[in-house]
């Protein structure tokens, strides 16, 4: 029996409740703009993002119910309105900063400053936000509904059982809470009086005989446990493995074989070193000893990277081959409905998704938008008419590897760089198969780049709203009109906070420099890397033997039986980021075992709803919420400045040492992963699945 026949959402379809109302909509463009602001400044600061999705359910659920006495579904609208926000952020910060470092003009300023403009950010976020969207339209039914049992699609999940927690109320509530309330204290401690150490790690010297510049590190954050926790053991073991292959085979190896003036070589050319001569750079470069303080992360930046790149994108399009059928019957429904009108009425209100004829005109306008609209790079109409389509054939591939992507390990772990990465790489190439190469062309391939990057965050983003949507009897189509909303009205802000944080300060200005990005404060490692390569394949400046060597790793392990994407997305991922999701992954397969033991056979609903899943809802939650939080408040100078007074990390160091400093974060990991445990084996109250 399907999927389809047999799940049945919290609110019944044939159920009349408050779902697209304009408070709900509101809300979730306010939560939309503060999120998005926040993945601004958190993007371009560390390169890396935090999830909204669950952070907006929570705050949904505590202030809309209370005060704005909102229902189930209209929270959903809130959350997937404002979930927009954060996601097209991080697109936009990983790739249209980029602008800033392609190759320099005659006037020694870079070719495509001139599009790093309010306008075209403006233009770029909308378009790449929208044909996310839009290209998920006709995946829903095959990636959402039926595969309902194999993609867990994590923090869409979670968000949805925090829905249903806070409709229920009681213990349901009462679990998912008291995780959050334990997360958001955890993270307190780790992040704002940095009690915990963040992220220890254990690194072998580069003269070691066994196992040289080897990394075990872990970012030992709540919410990465909770990821685990609901993923399980299966998926996160695959992650991690391919992270062991990284940084304790590949790593090591290079290391040996490797010598450190040529490392430092291979990451001036990528933009990570200003020169042989200066110290400083990925690693920490010594021109004196010829030496990094840190071998293993220049190694990975400087190789392991583009290994992990180039298996993502193998792995993806493998990925694509092995569900063409699927996803080719999805769009045969989706035609299908266009043409058949008559039974229109009795299809239910949460299987209703947009017409297809939407997804058509939407795609066809946006390729035409670009050829016409000046704001955006080309030399004439056939120019920008080619980067249309470019945008939209990479669209279609890319929305659906990051939706299945998202739905193994969550949008949290979205390699959407290594995405962006190999459509930059597609792009050149086609440019230079047509004789588009120099200078000039740069910009227009970071702007294929960069919408893929935007679309496919969105994708991954609006995948787990859907799953949400699914979960707790939303009607599809509400949420795809709230998205396309949510898109529109946090890129407005993206764009301006942007520019705002680009402004030099006096002493920028007073030392030559014009932009505050790519400076010390705003690093915006990912959109340097984007830049680096672009111009590195429309010079024939690239190492394509290392990218290769990514796609055969991906080749062999499909060919071993293995998931190829779970273990390329875990070999291009640091093993900071699958080690604490493996470790939650481990405690899952405990506590099921011990339930195996038990007799307990557990229902669908019922594993949903068990102590241990809410409580991994609440870890996720509230770690996201905390490092949400820190995210806003560091954006004030006095505040950032303020909280380094109140941090301990110095004092407890100076006390008990690094290494015991490192050990006590392990310790108070190891009690979080302990108490997830003793709730994951309580027994659970028979649930009322009528509600």
């Amino acid at each position: 029996m399907s999927q389809e026949k047999t799940f049945k959402p919290y609110v019944a379809p044939e159920e009349n409740v408050k779902e697209f109302t304009l408070k709900s909509i509101l809300l979730g463009c306010l939560f939309g703009i503060i999120f998005g602001a926040a993945t601004v400044y958190l993007a371009l600061k560390a390169g890396l993002t935090v999830s909204a999705s669950i952070p907006i359910a929570v705050i949904a659920i505590t202030l809309g119910r209370r005060f704005f006495k909102t229902t189930i579904l209209e929270n959903n609208i809130i959350q997937t309105t404002g979930s927009a926000g954060e996601s097209i952020a991080a697109g936009v910060v990983f790739t249209l900063p980029g602008f800033l470092f392609l190759s320099a003009n005659e006037n020694g300023v870079s070719n495509g400053e001139s599009y790093f403009s309010y306008m075209t950010i403006l233009v770029l976020a909308i378009f790449g936000g929208l044909l996310g969207t839009l290209m998920m339209i006709p995946l829903r039914k095959s990636l959402i509904v039926k595969e309902h049992d194999t993609l867990p699609y994590p923090e869409g999940t979670a968000c949805g059982e925090v829905l249903k927690a806070g409709e229920k109320g009681g213990d349901f509530a009462k679990t998912a809470f008291l995780g959050l309330g334990a997360a958001f204290i955890y993270a307190m401690l780790q992040k704002v009086f940095h009690v915990i150490s963040e992220s220890p790690e254990y690194l072998t010297s580069q003269k070691n005989k066994y196992l040289p510049s080897a990394k075990l590190s872990g970012e030992i954050t709540p919410e990465y446990l909770g990821v685990g926790y609901i993923i399980g053991p299966k998926i996160s073991g695959v992650l991690v493995a391919g992270g062991v292959l990284s940084w304790l085979a590949l790593i090591p190896l290079l290391s040996t074989i490797v010598p450190p003036d040529a490392v430092a070589t291979q990451l001036v050319k990528l933009g990570m070193l200003s020169s042989l001569t200066d110290a400083g750079g990925v690693g920490n470069w010594s021109p004196v000893t010829h030496t990094f303080n840190d071998y293993s992360i220049a190694l990975y930046q400087a190789y392991v990277k583009q290994i992990g790149a180039g298996a993502v994108a193998a792995g993806g399009f493998i990925t694509l081959v092995k569900t063409i059928p699927t996803i080719i019957s999805s769009f045969k429904d989706s035609l299908g409905s266009i043409k058949d009108k008559s039974n229109a009425s009795e299809v239910p209100r949460t299987e209703k998704d947009l017409s297809f004829k939407i997804v058509i005109i939407g795609s066809i306008g946006l390729v035409l938008l670009m050829a016409l609209l000046p704001q955006l790079p080309g030399q004439n109409f056939f120019n920008k008419l080619l980067i249309g389509v470019l945008v939209v054939v990479f669209g279609a591939f890319f929305v659906t590897v990051s939706s299945r992507i998202v739905g193994l390990i969550g949008s949290s772990n979205n390699p959407i760089s290594g995405m962006t990465i190999a459509t930059i790489m597609g792009t050149c190439l086609i440019f230079i198969a047509v004789g588009w190469t120099g200078k000039v062309y740069e910009p227009m391939a970071l702007v294929v780049g960069g919408m893929i990057c935007i679309a496919a965050a969105n994708a991954g983003a609006t995948s787990q709203d859907l799953k949400t949507g699914y979960i707790v009897g939303a009607t599809p189509r509400n949420q795809q009109i709230a998205l396309f909303i949510g898109a529109i009205v946090s890129s407005i802000v993206i764009g301006y906070t942007v520019h705002l944080l680009d402004t030099p300060t006096a002493e920028m200005r007073a030392a030559g420099i014009h932009h505050a990005i790519g400076s010390t404060t705003f690093s915006a490692p990912q959109a340097i890397l984007m830049a680096t390569l672009d111009k590195g394949i429309l010079t024939f400046n690239l190492d394509w033997q290392f990218v290769l060597v990514g796609v055969f790793i991906a080749i062999t392990m499909e060919l071993c039986g293995i998931k190829s994407l779970s273990f390329a997305v875990g070999a291009y991922l640091p093993l900071s980021t699958t080690l604490p999701i493996f470790i939650g992954g481990a405690i899952r397969s405990i506590v099921d075992h011990k339930q195996k033991q038990r007799g307990e056979n557990l229902s669908a609903e019922e594993e949903e709803l068990g102590k241990g899943n809410l409580f991994a809802t609440g870890l996720v939650a509230g770690g996201a919420v905390a490092g949400v939080i820190v995210a806003l408040l560091t954006v004030n100078e006095n505040i950032a400045n303020g909280l380094k007074k109140i941090s301990v990390e110095h004092g407890l160091s100076k006390i008990i040492g690094h290494g015991g400093y490192a050990v006590l974060g392990v310790l108070f990991f190891a009690t979080l992963g302990f108490i997830l445990y003793r709730i994951g084996i309580q027994k659970s109250k028979p649930l009322d699945i009528e509600k």
